[in-house]
Protein backbone atom coordinates (compact mmCIF):
# COMPACT_ATOMS: atom_id res chain seq x y z
CA UNK A 1 0.00 0.00 0.00
CA UNK A 2 2.79 2.43 0.85
CA UNK A 3 4.43 1.83 -2.54
CA UNK A 4 1.12 2.58 -4.24
CA UNK A 5 0.82 5.86 -2.38
CA UNK A 6 4.36 6.81 -3.35
CA UNK A 7 3.56 6.09 -6.99
CA UNK A 8 0.54 8.44 -6.82
CA UNK A 9 2.54 11.35 -5.38
CA UNK A 10 3.15 14.14 -7.87
CA UNK A 11 6.58 15.69 -7.98
CA UNK A 12 7.04 19.46 -7.49
CA UNK A 13 8.33 19.70 -11.07
CA UNK A 14 5.20 18.01 -12.41
CA UNK A 15 3.04 20.42 -10.43
CA UNK A 16 5.02 23.36 -11.80
CA UNK A 17 4.70 22.04 -15.35
CA UNK A 18 0.97 21.60 -14.87
CA UNK A 19 0.58 25.16 -13.56
CA UNK A 20 2.62 26.52 -16.49
CA UNK A 21 0.47 24.60 -18.94
CA UNK A 22 -2.69 26.05 -17.42
CA UNK A 23 -1.31 29.59 -17.57
CA UNK A 24 -0.20 29.11 -21.17
CA UNK A 25 -3.63 27.78 -22.11
CA UNK A 26 -5.29 30.73 -20.42
CA UNK A 27 -3.06 33.19 -22.26
CA UNK A 28 -4.04 31.61 -25.57
CA UNK A 29 -7.69 31.98 -24.66
CA UNK A 30 -7.20 35.60 -23.63
CA UNK A 31 -5.87 36.45 -27.06
CA UNK A 32 -9.09 35.13 -28.56
CA UNK A 33 -11.48 37.52 -26.89
CA UNK A 34 -11.34 36.65 -23.21
CA UNK A 35 -9.10 39.59 -22.28
CA UNK A 36 -10.80 42.68 -20.86
CA UNK A 37 -8.42 45.62 -20.93
CA UNK A 38 -9.34 47.68 -17.88
CA UNK A 39 -9.92 51.34 -18.87
CA UNK A 40 -7.41 53.80 -17.47
CA UNK A 41 -8.99 57.22 -17.96
CA UNK A 42 -9.51 60.10 -15.57
CA UNK A 43 -12.88 61.70 -14.99
CA UNK A 44 -11.52 64.90 -16.51
CA UNK A 45 -10.59 63.10 -19.72
CA UNK A 46 -14.10 61.72 -20.05
CA UNK A 47 -15.76 65.04 -19.29
CA UNK A 48 -13.48 66.93 -21.68
CA UNK A 49 -14.36 64.51 -24.48
CA UNK A 50 -17.98 65.73 -24.37
CA UNK A 51 -18.80 69.08 -26.09
CA UNK A 52 -19.24 71.84 -23.51
CA UNK A 53 -22.75 72.80 -24.62
CA UNK A 54 -23.99 69.29 -23.77
CA UNK A 55 -23.80 70.26 -20.10
CA UNK A 56 -26.20 73.21 -20.52
CA UNK A 57 -29.59 72.72 -18.85
CA UNK A 58 -32.77 74.59 -19.71
CA UNK A 59 -35.86 74.59 -17.49
CA UNK A 60 -37.92 75.79 -20.44
CA UNK A 61 -36.77 73.04 -22.79
CA UNK A 62 -37.13 70.35 -20.13
CA UNK A 63 -40.61 71.62 -19.29
CA UNK A 64 -41.66 71.23 -22.93
CA UNK A 65 -41.06 67.48 -22.60
CA UNK A 66 -43.18 67.41 -19.43
CA UNK A 67 -45.96 69.25 -21.26
CA UNK A 68 -45.66 66.80 -24.15
CA UNK A 69 -45.96 63.80 -21.83
CA UNK A 70 -48.83 65.26 -19.82
CA UNK A 71 -50.77 66.08 -23.01
CA UNK A 72 -50.19 62.58 -24.36
CA UNK A 73 -51.28 60.99 -21.09
CA UNK A 74 -54.32 63.28 -20.87
CA UNK A 75 -55.35 62.39 -24.42
CA UNK A 76 -55.02 58.68 -23.66
CA UNK A 77 -57.10 59.00 -20.48
CA UNK A 78 -59.74 60.98 -22.35
CA UNK A 79 -59.90 58.27 -24.98
CA UNK A 80 -60.12 55.56 -22.32
CA UNK A 81 -63.15 57.20 -20.74
CA UNK A 82 -64.91 57.17 -24.13
CA UNK A 83 -64.18 53.57 -25.16
CA UNK A 84 -67.68 52.30 -24.34
CA UNK A 85 -69.47 55.23 -25.95
CA UNK A 86 -67.32 54.90 -29.06
CA UNK A 87 -68.08 51.20 -29.43
CA UNK A 88 -71.77 51.90 -28.80
CA UNK A 89 -71.93 53.59 -32.20
CA UNK A 90 -71.53 50.25 -33.89
CA UNK A 91 -74.00 47.39 -34.03
CA UNK A 92 -71.69 44.85 -32.42
CA UNK A 93 -72.68 41.52 -30.98
CA UNK A 94 -71.98 41.04 -27.27
CA UNK A 95 -68.93 38.91 -28.06
CA UNK A 96 -67.56 41.37 -30.63
CA UNK A 97 -68.21 44.28 -28.24
CA UNK A 98 -66.31 42.53 -25.43
CA UNK A 99 -63.40 41.69 -27.74
CA UNK A 100 -63.18 45.26 -29.05
CA UNK A 101 -63.44 46.64 -25.52
CA UNK A 102 -60.63 44.39 -24.33
CA UNK A 103 -58.45 45.38 -27.30
CA UNK A 104 -58.92 49.13 -26.81
CA UNK A 105 -58.36 48.97 -23.05
CA UNK A 106 -55.23 46.91 -23.62
CA UNK A 107 -54.00 49.51 -26.12
CA UNK A 108 -54.64 52.25 -23.56
CA UNK A 109 -52.85 50.39 -20.76
CA UNK A 110 -49.89 49.68 -23.01
CA UNK A 111 -49.61 53.28 -24.25
CA UNK A 112 -50.27 54.97 -20.91
CA UNK A 113 -47.59 52.81 -19.30
CA UNK A 114 -45.09 54.00 -21.89
CA UNK A 115 -45.95 57.67 -21.39
CA UNK A 116 -45.82 57.23 -17.61
CA UNK A 117 -42.36 55.77 -18.01
CA UNK A 118 -41.34 58.85 -19.99
CA UNK A 119 -42.57 61.03 -17.14
CA UNK A 120 -40.44 58.96 -14.77
CA UNK A 121 -37.38 59.64 -16.92
CA UNK A 122 -37.92 63.40 -16.64
CA UNK A 123 -38.42 63.12 -12.87
CA UNK A 124 -35.22 61.06 -12.70
CA UNK A 125 -33.37 63.85 -14.52
CA UNK A 126 -34.71 66.37 -12.02
CA UNK A 127 -33.23 64.25 -9.24
CA UNK A 128 -29.86 64.48 -10.99
CA UNK A 129 -30.24 68.28 -11.23
CA UNK A 130 -30.30 67.91 -15.04
CA UNK A 131 -33.75 69.46 -15.48
CA UNK A 132 -32.58 73.04 -14.94
CA UNK A 133 -29.78 75.06 -13.31
CA UNK A 134 -32.11 75.76 -10.35
CA UNK A 135 -32.04 73.28 -7.49
CA UNK A 136 -35.43 74.53 -6.29
CA UNK A 137 -37.04 73.91 -9.67
CA UNK A 138 -35.39 70.52 -9.99
CA UNK A 139 -36.55 69.31 -6.59
CA UNK A 140 -40.05 70.74 -6.95
CA UNK A 141 -40.64 69.14 -10.35
CA UNK A 142 -39.00 65.88 -9.30
CA UNK A 143 -41.09 65.63 -6.12
CA UNK A 144 -44.38 66.19 -7.94
CA UNK A 145 -43.67 63.81 -10.83
CA UNK A 146 -42.11 61.06 -8.73
CA UNK A 147 -44.88 61.22 -6.13
CA UNK A 148 -47.45 60.89 -8.94
CA UNK A 149 -45.69 57.64 -9.87
CA UNK A 150 -45.49 56.45 -6.22
CA UNK A 151 -41.72 56.87 -6.02
CA UNK A 152 -40.27 58.59 -2.89
CA UNK A 153 -38.44 61.43 -4.62
CA UNK A 154 -35.63 62.46 -2.27
CA UNK A 155 -35.12 58.91 -0.98
CA UNK A 156 -34.64 57.62 -4.50
CA UNK A 157 -32.61 60.69 -5.51
CA UNK A 158 -30.17 60.10 -2.65
CA UNK A 159 -29.71 56.34 -3.08
CA UNK A 160 -29.55 56.67 -6.87
CA UNK A 161 -26.92 59.39 -6.48
CA UNK A 162 -24.91 56.99 -4.31
CA UNK A 163 -25.21 54.41 -7.08
CA UNK A 164 -23.81 56.90 -9.59
CA UNK A 165 -20.98 57.83 -7.25
CA UNK A 166 -19.93 54.18 -6.87
CA UNK A 167 -21.14 52.36 -9.99
CA UNK A 168 -19.50 48.96 -10.34
CA UNK A 169 -17.98 49.11 -6.84
CA UNK A 170 -18.33 45.76 -5.10
CA UNK A 171 -18.90 47.16 -1.62
CA UNK A 172 -20.28 50.67 -2.23
CA UNK A 173 -22.62 50.43 -5.22
CA UNK A 174 -26.26 50.62 -4.16
CA UNK A 175 -28.01 48.25 -6.56
CA UNK A 176 -27.47 45.16 -8.75
CA UNK A 177 -24.54 44.07 -6.61
CA UNK A 178 -23.30 40.62 -7.72
CA UNK A 179 -23.55 37.75 -5.26
CA UNK A 180 -20.33 35.91 -4.52
CA UNK A 181 -19.64 32.18 -4.43
CA UNK A 182 -19.72 32.15 -0.62
CA UNK A 183 -22.92 34.22 -0.39
CA UNK A 184 -24.71 31.68 -2.58
CA UNK A 185 -23.21 28.76 -0.67
CA UNK A 186 -21.54 27.30 -3.76
CA UNK A 187 -19.02 24.57 -3.05
CA UNK A 188 -15.35 25.68 -2.95
CA UNK A 189 -13.18 25.52 -6.06
CA UNK A 190 -11.82 22.09 -6.97
CA UNK A 191 -9.69 22.99 -9.98
CA UNK A 192 -7.08 25.69 -10.60
CA UNK A 193 -8.88 27.02 -13.67
CA UNK A 194 -12.01 27.88 -11.69
CA UNK A 195 -10.50 31.04 -10.26
CA UNK A 196 -10.48 32.87 -13.58
CA UNK A 197 -13.22 30.76 -15.08
CA UNK A 198 -11.28 29.86 -18.23
CA UNK A 199 -10.59 26.31 -19.43
CA UNK A 200 -12.73 24.85 -16.66
CA UNK A 201 -12.74 21.10 -17.32
CA UNK A 202 -15.94 19.43 -18.47
CA UNK A 203 -16.29 17.32 -15.33
CA UNK A 204 -16.18 20.41 -13.11
CA UNK A 205 -18.58 22.35 -15.32
CA UNK A 206 -20.99 19.45 -15.08
CA UNK A 207 -20.74 19.41 -11.27
CA UNK A 208 -21.45 23.11 -10.98
CA UNK A 209 -24.33 22.97 -13.44
CA UNK A 210 -25.83 20.11 -11.42
CA UNK A 211 -25.67 22.33 -8.33
CA UNK A 212 -26.71 25.64 -9.93
CA UNK A 213 -28.57 24.72 -13.09
CA UNK A 214 -32.29 25.22 -13.50
CA UNK A 215 -34.80 24.49 -16.21
CA UNK A 216 -35.90 27.19 -18.67
CA UNK A 217 -39.30 27.20 -16.97
CA UNK A 218 -37.70 27.79 -13.58
CA UNK A 219 -35.61 30.60 -15.07
CA UNK A 220 -38.70 32.23 -16.55
CA UNK A 221 -40.48 31.98 -13.22
CA UNK A 222 -37.51 33.54 -11.45
CA UNK A 223 -37.41 36.27 -14.07
CA UNK A 224 -41.13 36.90 -13.58
CA UNK A 225 -40.72 37.26 -9.82
CA UNK A 226 -37.65 39.45 -10.34
CA UNK A 227 -39.67 41.82 -12.51
CA UNK A 228 -42.88 41.81 -10.49
CA UNK A 229 -41.35 42.36 -7.08
CA UNK A 230 -37.85 43.73 -7.81
CA UNK A 231 -38.69 47.44 -7.63
CA UNK A 232 -40.91 47.50 -4.51
CA UNK A 233 -38.62 45.04 -2.73
CA UNK A 234 -35.64 47.29 -3.41
CA UNK A 235 -37.48 50.27 -1.91
CA UNK A 236 -38.92 48.30 1.00
CA UNK A 237 -36.05 46.01 2.00
CA UNK A 238 -33.03 46.76 -0.20
CA UNK A 239 -33.42 43.70 -2.48
CA UNK A 240 -30.51 43.52 -4.98
CA UNK A 241 -28.64 46.12 -2.89
CA UNK A 242 -25.62 45.76 -0.62
CA UNK A 243 -25.76 42.56 1.43
CA UNK A 244 -23.80 44.06 4.32
CA UNK A 245 -26.57 46.60 5.04
CA UNK A 246 -28.70 45.86 8.13
CA UNK A 247 -31.93 43.90 7.73
CA UNK A 248 -34.99 45.94 6.80
CA UNK A 249 -32.91 48.70 5.19
CA UNK A 250 -35.44 50.72 3.21
CA UNK A 251 -36.16 54.01 1.45
CA UNK A 252 -38.90 55.24 3.79
CA UNK A 253 -37.15 55.35 7.17
CA UNK A 254 -35.08 58.52 7.80
CA UNK A 255 -32.71 56.58 10.05
CA UNK A 256 -31.87 54.09 7.27
CA UNK A 257 -28.16 53.51 6.66
CA UNK A 258 -28.69 54.87 3.14
CA UNK A 259 -29.25 58.41 4.43
CA UNK A 260 -27.36 60.99 6.44
CA UNK A 261 -28.79 62.61 9.54
CA UNK A 262 -28.96 65.93 7.67
CA UNK A 263 -31.33 64.34 5.11
CA UNK A 264 -34.01 63.55 7.69
CA UNK A 265 -36.58 66.03 6.40
CA UNK A 266 -35.92 65.11 2.78
CA UNK A 267 -37.07 61.58 3.58
CA UNK A 268 -40.10 62.84 5.49
CA UNK A 269 -41.07 65.04 2.52
CA UNK A 270 -40.67 62.05 0.21
CA UNK A 271 -42.91 59.91 2.41
CA UNK A 272 -45.43 62.75 2.51
CA UNK A 273 -45.59 62.79 -1.29
CA UNK A 274 -46.36 59.06 -1.35
CA UNK A 275 -48.98 59.47 1.40
CA UNK A 276 -50.69 62.28 -0.53
CA UNK A 277 -50.79 60.20 -3.71
CA UNK A 278 -52.23 57.18 -1.93
CA UNK A 279 -54.83 59.47 -0.35
CA UNK A 280 -55.81 60.80 -3.77
CA UNK A 281 -56.06 57.27 -5.14
CA UNK A 282 -58.18 56.29 -2.13
CA UNK A 283 -60.48 59.30 -2.63
CA UNK A 284 -60.80 58.44 -6.33
CA UNK A 285 -61.59 54.82 -5.48
CA UNK A 286 -64.20 55.83 -2.91
CA UNK A 287 -66.01 58.09 -5.36
CA UNK A 288 -65.58 56.24 -8.64
CA UNK A 289 -64.89 52.63 -7.71
CA UNK A 290 -61.89 50.34 -7.67
CA UNK A 291 -62.39 49.14 -11.25
CA UNK A 292 -61.95 52.60 -12.75
CA UNK A 293 -58.83 53.35 -10.70
CA UNK A 294 -57.35 49.97 -11.59
CA UNK A 295 -57.98 50.42 -15.32
CA UNK A 296 -57.00 54.08 -15.64
CA UNK A 297 -54.07 54.22 -13.19
CA UNK A 298 -53.20 50.84 -11.72
CA UNK A 299 -52.70 48.66 -14.78
CA UNK A 300 -50.74 51.27 -16.78
CA UNK A 301 -48.49 51.55 -13.75
CA UNK A 302 -47.89 47.81 -13.93
CA UNK A 303 -47.60 47.45 -17.71
CA UNK A 304 -44.46 49.06 -19.11
CA UNK A 305 -43.16 48.38 -22.59
CA UNK A 306 -40.72 49.50 -25.20
CA UNK A 307 -40.19 48.79 -28.89
CA UNK A 308 -37.05 47.03 -29.96
CA UNK A 309 -34.90 48.31 -32.80
CA UNK A 310 -36.19 45.45 -34.97
CA UNK A 311 -39.78 46.58 -34.40
CA UNK A 312 -40.62 43.79 -32.04
CA UNK A 313 -42.70 44.75 -29.02
CA UNK A 314 -41.43 43.65 -25.63
CA UNK A 315 -43.85 43.94 -22.71
CA UNK A 316 -43.12 43.30 -19.06
CA UNK A 317 -45.83 43.03 -16.41
CA UNK A 318 -43.80 44.83 -13.78
CA UNK A 319 -44.22 47.17 -10.88
CA UNK A 320 -41.90 49.50 -12.67
CA UNK A 321 -39.91 49.53 -15.91
CA UNK A 322 -36.81 50.56 -14.00
CA UNK A 323 -35.91 47.03 -12.96
CA UNK A 324 -35.70 45.77 -16.55
CA UNK A 325 -33.89 48.76 -17.99
CA UNK A 326 -31.27 49.21 -15.28
CA UNK A 327 -30.77 45.47 -14.93
CA UNK A 328 -29.75 45.29 -18.59
CA UNK A 329 -27.59 48.40 -18.36
CA UNK A 330 -25.58 47.17 -15.37
CA UNK A 331 -25.66 43.39 -15.68
CA UNK A 332 -23.77 41.52 -18.38
CA UNK A 333 -21.06 38.83 -18.45
CA UNK A 334 -18.76 41.34 -20.17
CA UNK A 335 -19.13 44.09 -17.57
CA UNK A 336 -16.59 44.26 -14.72
CA UNK A 337 -17.12 44.98 -11.05
CA UNK A 338 -14.25 46.41 -9.05
CA UNK A 339 -12.97 46.17 -5.49
CA UNK A 340 -11.92 49.23 -3.50
CA UNK A 341 -8.36 48.65 -4.72
CA UNK A 342 -9.09 48.91 -8.44
CA UNK A 343 -12.23 51.05 -8.61
CA UNK A 344 -12.18 54.60 -9.94
CA UNK A 345 -15.13 56.77 -10.87
CA UNK A 346 -14.17 56.62 -14.54
CA UNK A 347 -13.99 52.83 -14.51
CA UNK A 348 -17.35 52.62 -12.79
CA UNK A 349 -18.95 55.00 -15.29
CA UNK A 350 -17.76 52.79 -18.13
CA UNK A 351 -18.97 49.60 -16.42
CA UNK A 352 -22.35 49.95 -18.11
CA UNK A 353 -23.73 49.27 -21.57
CA UNK A 354 -25.92 51.19 -24.01
CA UNK A 355 -28.67 49.20 -25.69
CA UNK A 356 -30.97 49.96 -28.60
CA UNK A 357 -34.56 50.91 -27.84
CA UNK A 358 -36.09 51.94 -31.16
CA UNK A 359 -38.33 54.90 -31.91
CA UNK A 360 -40.38 54.57 -28.73
CA UNK A 361 -37.22 54.83 -26.67
CA UNK A 362 -36.24 57.86 -28.73
CA UNK A 363 -39.49 59.81 -28.56
CA UNK A 364 -41.34 58.49 -25.50
CA UNK A 365 -38.67 57.17 -23.13
CA UNK A 366 -36.33 60.11 -23.79
CA UNK A 367 -33.37 57.91 -24.76
CA UNK A 368 -32.91 56.39 -21.32
CA UNK A 369 -31.79 53.09 -22.86
CA UNK A 370 -29.28 54.16 -25.50
CA UNK A 371 -27.31 56.93 -23.75
CA UNK A 372 -26.59 55.39 -20.37
CA UNK A 373 -22.79 55.49 -20.59
CA UNK A 374 -22.91 59.26 -21.11
CA UNK A 375 -25.44 59.52 -18.30
CA UNK A 376 -23.02 57.82 -15.91
CA UNK A 377 -20.13 59.94 -17.12
CA UNK A 378 -22.09 63.06 -16.22
CA UNK A 379 -25.60 62.65 -14.86
CA UNK A 380 -26.27 66.38 -15.26
CA UNK A 381 -26.39 66.09 -19.05
CA UNK A 382 -30.06 66.48 -20.05
CA UNK A 383 -31.49 63.75 -22.24
CA UNK A 384 -31.81 66.05 -25.25
CA UNK A 385 -28.01 66.30 -25.35
CA UNK A 386 -27.52 62.59 -24.67
CA UNK A 387 -27.00 61.44 -28.26
CA UNK A 388 -24.34 64.04 -29.01
CA UNK A 389 -22.55 63.29 -25.73
CA UNK A 390 -22.73 59.56 -26.46
CA UNK A 391 -21.28 59.97 -29.95
CA UNK A 392 -18.41 62.04 -28.57
CA UNK A 393 -17.62 59.46 -25.91
CA UNK A 394 -17.88 56.64 -28.41
CA UNK A 395 -15.28 58.31 -30.63
CA UNK A 396 -12.98 58.98 -27.68
CA UNK A 397 -13.29 55.61 -25.94
CA UNK A 398 -13.09 53.28 -28.93
CA UNK A 399 -13.27 49.66 -27.69
CA UNK A 400 -13.87 50.82 -24.12
CA UNK A 401 -17.37 51.97 -25.11
CA UNK A 402 -19.92 49.20 -24.56
CA UNK A 403 -22.94 48.98 -26.83
CA UNK A 404 -25.34 46.20 -27.80
CA UNK A 405 -27.92 46.10 -30.56
CA UNK A 406 -29.07 42.56 -29.78
CA UNK A 407 -32.70 41.65 -29.23
CA UNK A 408 -33.41 42.93 -25.73
CA UNK A 409 -35.86 40.19 -24.79
CA UNK A 410 -33.38 37.46 -25.75
CA UNK A 411 -30.60 39.31 -23.92
CA UNK A 412 -32.72 39.75 -20.83
CA UNK A 413 -33.35 36.00 -20.56
CA UNK A 414 -29.75 35.11 -21.46
CA UNK A 415 -28.21 37.50 -18.94
CA UNK A 416 -30.59 36.40 -16.18
CA UNK A 417 -29.35 32.82 -16.68
CA UNK A 418 -25.69 33.61 -17.41
CA UNK A 419 -24.91 36.05 -14.61
CA UNK A 420 -24.99 33.77 -11.58
CA UNK A 421 -22.12 34.68 -9.27
CA UNK A 422 -18.65 36.18 -8.93
CA UNK A 423 -15.62 34.91 -7.04
CA UNK A 424 -14.82 36.17 -3.56
CA UNK A 425 -11.74 38.33 -3.23
CA UNK A 426 -11.31 39.35 -6.87
CA UNK A 427 -10.30 42.96 -7.49
CA UNK A 428 -11.75 42.81 -11.03
CA UNK A 429 -14.71 40.46 -10.99
CA UNK A 430 -16.82 39.16 -13.86
CA UNK A 431 -20.00 37.16 -13.65
CA UNK A 432 -19.77 33.40 -14.14
CA UNK A 433 -22.51 31.20 -15.53
CA UNK A 434 -24.03 28.04 -14.10
CA UNK A 435 -20.95 26.07 -15.17
CA UNK A 436 -18.52 28.43 -13.46
CA UNK A 437 -17.31 29.85 -16.78
CA UNK A 438 -16.51 33.56 -17.20
CA UNK A 439 -16.49 35.37 -20.53
CA UNK A 440 -13.81 37.89 -19.58
CA UNK A 441 -10.68 38.22 -17.47
CA UNK A 442 -9.52 41.67 -16.38
CA UNK A 443 -6.07 42.81 -17.48
CA UNK A 444 -4.48 46.06 -16.31
CA UNK A 445 -1.83 47.67 -18.50
CA UNK A 446 0.23 50.64 -17.34
CA UNK A 447 -0.05 52.62 -14.15
CA UNK A 448 -3.44 53.32 -12.64
CA UNK A 449 -4.25 56.99 -13.15
CA UNK A 450 -5.85 59.19 -10.54
CA UNK A 451 -9.14 60.99 -10.94
CA UNK A 452 -7.38 64.35 -11.27
CA UNK A 453 -9.12 65.83 -8.28
CA UNK A 454 -12.55 65.82 -9.94
CA UNK A 455 -15.26 64.75 -7.52
CA UNK A 456 -17.42 62.08 -9.16
CA UNK A 457 -20.49 62.78 -7.05
CA UNK A 458 -20.84 66.19 -8.71
CA UNK A 459 -21.08 64.70 -12.15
Amino acid sequence: MSSTLRQRQVSPQAEADKASAIIAAEEIELTEGQKFLVPNFTIKQLLDAIPAHCYKRSAFKSSLYVVQDVILLGALIYGAYHIESFLGRFALSPIAFAAAQFTLWSAYIFSAGLVGTGIWVIAHEAGHQAYSPSKTINNSVGWVLHSFLLVPYHSWRISHGRHHAATGHLTRDEVFVPKTRSQLGIQPMKHESEDKGINVPAWRRAELYEALGESPIASLWGLFLHQIFGWPMYLIRNASGQKHYPRFTNHFQPSSIIFKTSQYWDIIISDLGIAIMFSLLGFWTYNRGFKEVALVYGLPYLWDSFLLHKRQVLTFVVNHWLVAITFLQHTDPELPHYSEKEWTFARGALATVDREGGWIEKYILHRIVSTHVAHHTSSRIPHYHGVEATNALKAFLGPHYKHSDKNVFVEFYRIFRECRFIEDGHDIAFYKNMEGVAQKVGVIEGDVVSDSGVDGKDQ
